[in-house]
């Protein structure tokens, strides 16, 4: 991985900033204060987003609304752009992200674009989770946090370092190894109390065959006795259905006795009906043959009834055109008056405009009033005539009226005459009737009689019917008793197979049980006694072989930067032990620039033992160092140069406040801080 160029936008100390990093040893340069590790940090933050512990305040400009780091790099012959941004809301939170790899750009969330950076660095899927861990050792620490990583206890740098190799799943493996372990003793105990009782089942199954055996003897009795009240109810029902022909044969000569009787009723009902018929028909044909018809005065009623009605018809018309007459007349009047009533206030002619004198309105009203009298004169006598027209037609109408009534009368004689003879066939059919009527009685009387005989004859077997059905419910009643005895060995039968089949597979599940549990125990064995043992040798010798090249090159190192007087080394803890002449000196005092030198060893040392373990990740040839010089002498930055020739990496970026050691790169990048704004010169 080569680090190309950042565009850095409201970042910390910066507003808007591209720097450039060349291949080679590059120093950032500058005052303290100045944000030089502010580019470290948003090489990280482009790298990987903010972490689970970092807050996004802590890289925003103040004041601003949001920030964007820009980062290009390369990774052999791919060039990856990656572009991530800040927003501030509620809290400041990552706002976008997005990754180029040969122009061929992916927006993505912020995990999906972690994940192929991660994928491109070729780190072990492992670390995915351990907050950039792998990028930190091999890449850039910052000089304190290794300080810190040191002066940790010796169980915490020691679970770091497990963590940073990976050798941290030989503990995890013997922990759920242990809980597995734990887990399986625990289903163990679990199923021996679950087939415990194992014997008593099988012994309590033998006994329930032997059961089923003897009830399925007392079946075959039950079933036999059970025919036999079977074919006893049987026989009793067939008798029964014998006395229940001949009483059914009794009920159907009641019933046709009822019929007969009913019906003889009706005949003699009928036979009272057709006696009052003849009577009233013979009192229609006496009363009939009374009656005075006169056929000429019903014609001459007809012909007065039609002069009436011509009369009538008449006398409308001369009503219609007397009224008439009177409405003429009254408009007349009225316009006569209206006439009169307009003259009266007439000044000026309206046809000549002359004024009209009295003399003239005089003449006028004169002639108006002749008129008014003659048609007043008209009209009374209309009105005479009028009111003698209404009575002439109320006269005519009550004549008409009285026509009417009198020849409905004759007509209705007529009708009678006509149907005396309907009447007198009538009365011969009707007498014919009385006498059929009359022999169905008689006859009905006779099959009455000789039915009542035949119910007699068969009334003995209401008796026997009685006996019979009382046999049959003692029979019905065994039946059931056998029945329900075969039922209930059944019953027993079905309960003592269902209880065999639910044991025996009871007793199999408990055997498979009880065989799982002896594989459980002997697996179980074998993960504490042995397969745990076997975990915990291997992660020792790894950490011991891990320990002996960690410490070789720390020790060289160390040589590097500070006097041959003092000599370096790891104990089984990873923890440095400083020695001079054969005594070890305590961390607290050795001076800060040797304090320094211990955190650069073994930073290095981790740098480059990470590296050619993981010799696949694509970080090896960059190394990024924060500081690294702290608390040096001037001899010990001297020999920090020997420190920089011996480092074999394609591009080496230190951040350092120290002049000296522009002398011993290749490039250099100035940092200046003016009004709290960043510039690179």
């Amino acid at each position: 991985m080569i680090l190309k160029k950042i565009l850095i936008e409201n970042i910390r100390s910066y507003k808007n900033q591209e720097i450039v990093f060349p291949k080679g040893s590059t120093l950032l340069s500058g005052d303290i204060g100045t944000g030089k590790t502010s580019v470290l940090l948003a090489i990280e933050f482009a790298l990987f987003g903010l972490q689970p512990s970092q807050k996004g305040s802590s890289l925003l400009r103040n004041g601003e609304e949001r920030a964007r780091v820009v980062l290009e790099f390369e990774i052999e012959d791919k060039t990856i752009i990656i572009e991530r941004t800040l927003k501030k809301a509620k809290t400041i939170s990552q706002d976008y992200a997005s990754i180029t790899i040969n122009n061929e750009k992916f927006e993505g969330s912020i995990t999906e674009i972690k994940t192929k950076v991660l994928n491109l660095l070729n780190y072990p899927q492992e670390f995915a989770k351990k907050t950039n861990l792998l990028y930190k050792f091999t890449v850039y620490t910052p000089q304190e946090e290794m300080k810190q990583i040191i002066l940790e206890p010796n169980d915490l740098r020691l679970n770091t370092i497990r963590h940073v190799f990976g050798i941290d799943r030989y503990k995890r493996i013997e922990e759920n190894s242990e809980i597995i372990s734990f887990k399986i003793r625990e289903k163990i105990r679990n199923n021996e109390g679950r087939f415990y009782d194992l014997e008593s089942d099988k012994e309590s199954l033998k006994q329930k065959k032997e059961n089923l055996v003897l009830a399925k003897e007392n079946n075959k009795k039950a079933e036999q006795e059970h025919k036999t009240a079977l074919d006893f109810r049987i026989l009793k029902e067939e008798e029964i259905q014998e006395i229940n022909e001949k009483i059914q044969e009794k009920k159907n000569l009641e019933n046709e006795k009822s019929k007969s009787m009913i019906l003889s009723d009706e005949k003699k009902q009928q036979l009272i009906n057709a006696n009052k018929n003849i009577e009233i028909i013979k009192n229609q044909i006496s009363e009939y043959k009374k009656i005075t018809f006169n056929q000429s005065l019903l014609n001459s009623l007809n012909e007065q009834l039609k002069s009436t009605e011509k009369n009538e018809n008449e006398l409308q018309k001369e009503l219609i055109s007397i009224s008439s007459s009177l409405n003429t007349l009254e408009t007349r009047k009225k316009e006569a008056s209206s006439l009169k009533d307009k003259l009266s206030s007439l000044k000026t002619c309206p046809t000549c405009l002359q004024e009209v004198n009295d003399s003239y309105k005089s003449n006028i009203f004169a002639k108006l009033d002749e008129e008014l009298n003659s048609i007043t004169r008209e009209t009374i006598k209309n009105l005479n005539l009028k009111e003698s027209l209404n009575d002439k037609i109320n006269n005519n109408k009550k004549q008409k009226e009285n026509l009417q009534k009198q020849k409905s009368e004759q007509e209705f004689l007529k009708i009678k005459i006509e149907n005396l003879k309907e009447k007198e066939k009538n009365l011969k059919e009707t007498e014919k009737q009385k006498e059929s009527i009359t022999k169905d009685i008689e006859m009905l009387d006779k099959h009455i009689k000789l039915i009542d005989s035949s119910i007699s004859d068969y009334s003995k077997y209401d008796s026997i019917y009685i006996e019979k059905n009382k046999e049959l419910l003692k029979a019905k009643e065994n039946e059931t008793q056998v029945a329900i005895k075969k039922a209930e060995i059944n019953k027993e039968i079905q309960f003592l197979e269902s209880q065999i089949k639910e044991n025996e597979q009871e007793i199999k599940n408990k055997e498979q049980i009880k065989q799982k549990t002896e594989n459980l125990k002997a697996l179980e064995d074998w993960i504490s006694n042995k397969f745990i043992n076997l975990i915990l040798f291997t992660e020792k010798n790894i950490m011991l072989a891990l320990k002996e090249q960690f410490s070789e090159l720390f020790s060289k190192w160390f040589s590097v930067l500070v006097s041959e007087s003092l000599k370096a080394r790891l104990d089984e803890n990873f923890s440095p032990v400083i020695e001079q002449e054969d005594y070890e000196l305590d961390y607290e005092f050795l001076s800060g620039g040797e304090r320094t030198a211990i955190a650069l060893a073994y930073r290095l040392s981790l740098n480059q033992v990470i590296n050619s373990l993981i010799s696949k990740i694509k970080t090896s040839n960059l190394v990024i160092l924060d500081e690294p010089t702290e608390g040096f002498s001037s001899q010990q930055l001297d020999k920090m140069k020997d420190v920089l020739s011996q480092l074999k990496t394609e591009q080496l970026i230190i951040v350092s406040h120290e002049q000296k050691i522009e002398s011993f790169v290749d490039n250099i990048i100035k940092f200046r801080k003016e009004d709290n704004l960043t510039r690179v010169e």
